[in-house]
């Protein structure tokens, strides 16, 4: 295994350090140094973070909006729970210097329903940075303010996207909006916002602090920067374990000491299901999804269960909005359950099936629907024999 490059705890920078060097710079150059970082959103979709502050920054109308999506609603994540019970003041800190980088006078947190034990937490980082003129009106005496609220969310897990996240927060019905307009030019209540996650803020005080070469250096290859990956499942030692971008999901299970594996699930219910020969594939945004949740499942495990069990969580948290996500998750679920049951015994009898999984891909309105048939492909292609072969496509 190749020597790790992480942010260790000792290593976490003195609070407010980051904000006073970011407004020493102009708000161009602090979007610029995230921007030139590479890094890119650590929620799983990964659009490039810089890119979205440039343009939420460039966008007409001066009141803005800085949201921090804490809805961590993927199975099997928890990293940002960790990061908000122990680095409270580092998130609001890399949301304020977000505020001042696009303009923004005001931030909402918004907080998984089962994370509301986490508003003290919270509140009481903030009531420090605002003692410590960190936060609030006139910071560090200048002219600049910028303050936070806390809004709980209501268990859903569509709202993890970021427009489904933004009619919530407005008092709607959790669900997907047309694109355009972007979030950047129309966004909550109409106001440019930038919507980024726990971890992706947590980030910006070292970018700025140390740099976007430093941040560079500690990714592997092409990918930059560090990745917090929640382990859970059939391994000796389950929890929150930080790796450079680019390394293999092998040096990840080694950690945690994984034995007699049979199947990962990498990036949650909709990322990818890889089997016991392909742990040399590397967690990166070009191959495994780096979403943070990653489940082992050793060989006592029935695969056929396992997907059954994610495609019941789909069926339910499927907004309805539209048809192929709607339809197609319960079609899949069906499908499963008559594999399982021995109603379908050749691969033939797939091929409808995984057409309609590529339909769902390509014609749902947001990521549930187009990811849904993620765990559908893989675990029935990879892990069922029959007649003709494995289920492949």
């Amino acid at each position: 295994m190749s020597e790790m490059k992480v942010l260790t705890a000792d290593q976490q920078p003195e609070t407010g350090a980051a904000l006073k060097r970011a407004l020493e710079m102009t708000a161009a150059d602090v979007v610029f140094e995230v921007r030139e970082s590479g890094m890119r959103g650590r929620g799983g979709a990964g659009f490039p973070v810089g890119i979205k502050w440039n343009l939420a920054g460039a966008a007409s109308g001066t009141d803005k909006m800085v949201i921090c999506n804490a809805d961590e609603g993927e199975p099997g994540t928890f990293k940002d729970r960790l990061l908000i019970e122990k680095y409270a003041k580092q998130l609001l800190e890399g949301m304020t210097i977000a505020g001042y980088a696009i303009g923004s006078s005001r931030g909402i947190i918004y907080l998984r329903a089962e994370y509301t034990y986490l508003i003290p937490a919270i509140t009481e980082a903030r009531r420090e940075l605002i003692d410590r003129k960190l936060m609030g009106s006139y910071i560090l005496g200048g002219s600049f303010n910028f303050d936070v609220e806390v809004r709980p969310g209501a268990g859903a897990y569509v709202c993890g996207e970021e427009t489904s996240l933004i009619e919530s927060l407005e008092g709607k019905r959790g669900e997907p909006r047309n694109k355009p307009p972007f979030p950047v030019n129309s966004g909550y209540l109409c106001r440019p916002t930038i919507v980024n996650n726990v971890e992706t803020f947590v980030n910006v005080p070292h970018i700025i602090l140390n740099g976007s070469d430093w941040y560079r250096e500690l990714g592997i290859g092409d990918t930059t920067g560090t990745k917090l990956f929640s382990v859970s499942g059939d391994v000796e030692r389950s929890g929150v374990y930080e790796m450079q971008m680019g390394s293999t999901i092998g040096e990840l299970l080694e950690l945690a000491g994984a034995k007699d594996v049979q199947a990962v699930q990498v990036g949650g219910a909709s990322g990818a299901t890889i089997a016991a020969d392909e742990l040399d594939r590397r967690l990166s945004f070009e191959d495994l999804p780096p979403g943070g949740s990653v489940i082992v499942f050793n060989r006592s495990r029935n695969m056929m269960n396992v997907l059954e069990n994610f495609l019941e969580f789909f069926v339910h948290e499927s907004c309805g909005q539209c048809t192929p996500c709607r339809e197609g998750n319960v079609r899949l679920l069906d499908t499963a359950r008559a594999i399982r049951d021995g109603r379908i015994t050749s691969r033939e009898e797939l091929k409808d099936f995984f057409m309609l999984a590529e339909i769902m891909k390509l014609g749902s309105k947001c990521g549930l629907g187009q990811t849904s048939p993620n765990c559908f492909v893989d675990i029935v292609t990879k892990f069922v024999e029959l007649p003709g072969g494995k289920g492949g496509m």
